[in-house]
């Protein structure tokens, strides 16, 4: 890879196709956080100062996605390790210094206390997880050919690489944190170029085994069995799911009322800031439904339409990019805030079980959005050093 002078204007160099979708579903959650916490009845503080707080996070994302876009191809191979070393370490600490009180409420050591403020390292290590696994890809990739034998090393790499995560989120009582993780290495896998002589076997055995879980859910020996595995909480979830009307848990009610509020906006909603169902934990993983309820299934389709443009436009960037590194990473972040929406709005519509993952962009709080804007400033970053190098062969530095 050899570097030529780039004359295109600093401006021309920002990927904007990325940063207006993401400016209005900023828009649309500070709109959103505000009309929850107007009308939550066990909100701490004023509205305007959840909105405020939200903005703070806000501005330092920007600076994050400012920073990270600093970073080419080259340097962020680089620095891969060491942001995953980082992200191990915080992983680690958390374990030991976690917030009692937020243990209490949610079961899971997953968040530090910074004086007001709670912060969950998780979201920070899933953007240096995905240059992790790129890295690991882009490196195995360039040295040997794609061979049965060849395929199956690097998928073992990619394991050994999770590993780690996998056994700290486990550790922290993380489960649905870890769904995410999973989604991020099946997307790089699937791009990997790996042939589909594992990936389909693969695949097809991982929607069996989701399947018979399920299935095992629903009698009491096969819950017996996965008692082992899963904590009771996790299958009040899943109950609340298959039968939200008439749970009996914190779960089954959240997503019940859920339902009601964005049941109750119809077509058009009601209105601009009108609410009238209680939904708890409105701001955060039910945040979807403030937008039901006030602008109805217009309204909640347009949210959905904002996402698919954000994700059309990054695929289109990686493809103009044409470096192999980066479409690893794209895959990644595309695939983690794919997942994250899927996940969010299918929960809040009774279409998936309840994990309390966030809607990028949109739910309040700084950790999810942190980590979201980290992978947003990685996509600019392949439009801003686009025309920075000239590549002997796609992908190579």
């Amino acid at each position: 890879m050899v570097k030529v002078e780039n004359k295109t204007s600093l401006i021309d160099r920002i990927a904007w196709n990325i940063v207006v979708p993401v400016v209005l579903l900023a828009l649309i959650g500070l709109y959103a956080i505000y009309i929850a916490a107007t009308n939550d009845v066990n909100h701490m503080g004023s509205p305007l100062k959840a909105v405020l707080m939200q903005v703070v996070w806000y501005l330092v994302s920007i600076g994050i996605v400012v920073f990270v876009m600093q970073f080419d191809a080259e340097q962020l191979f680089k620095v891969a390790p060491y942001v995953f070393g980082l992200g191990i370490f915080l992983l680690i600490a958390v374990l030991f210094l976690y917030d009692r009180s937020t243990f209490v409420d949610t079961g899971a050591k997953s968040w530090f206390k910074l004086g007001p403020l709670t912060f969950q390292p998780s979201e920070i290590m899933k953007p240096a997880y995905i240059l992790m696994m790129a890295r690991v890809t882009h490196e195995h990739n360039q040295k040997f050919d794609h061979t049965l034998h060849n395929d199956w090393v690097l998928i073992g790499k990619l394991a050994l690489w999770s590993l780690p995560i996998a056994i700290l989120l486990k550790l922290q009582n993380d489960f649905g944190t870890m769904l995410v993780f999973i989604a991020i290495l099946g997307g790089v896998i699937l791009v990997s170029g790996i042939t589909w002589k594992i990936i389909i076997p693969a695949y097809g055995a991982v929607a069996i085994l989701a399947t018979v879980v399920i299935v095992m859910v629903t009698t009491p020996f096969g819950r017996q069995i996965l008692s082992h595995f899963f904590k009771a909480y996790q299958f009040a979830r899943i109950d609340s799911w298959l039968t939200p009307s008439t749970g009996t848990s914190n779960s089954a009610y959240q997503l019940w009322q859920s339902m009601q509020a964005i049941g109750s906006g119809q077509i058009f909603g009601n209105g601009f800031g009108k609410i009238s169902v209680y939904v708890p934990v409105r701001g955060s993983d039910m945040v979807y439904s403030v937008i039901g309820e006030t602008f109805g299934f217009v309204g909640s389709v347009a949210v959905i339409l904002i996402y698919l443009y954000l994700i059309i436009q990054m695929v289109k960037i990686t493809f103009d990019t044409g470096n192999a590194f980066y479409s690893y990473i794209s895959t990644g972040v595309i695939m983690m805030i794919l997942f994250h929406v899927f996940e969010n709005i299918g929960m809040s519509i009774d279409l998936l079980p309840l994990t309390g993952i966030p809607l990028p962009f949109i739910s309040q709080g700084g950790s999810a959005l942190i980590g979201n804007m980290a992978g947003i400033g990685m996509i600019l970053s392949m439009k801003f050093h686009n025309k920075d190098y000239m590549f002997s062969t796609a992908g190579d530095f």
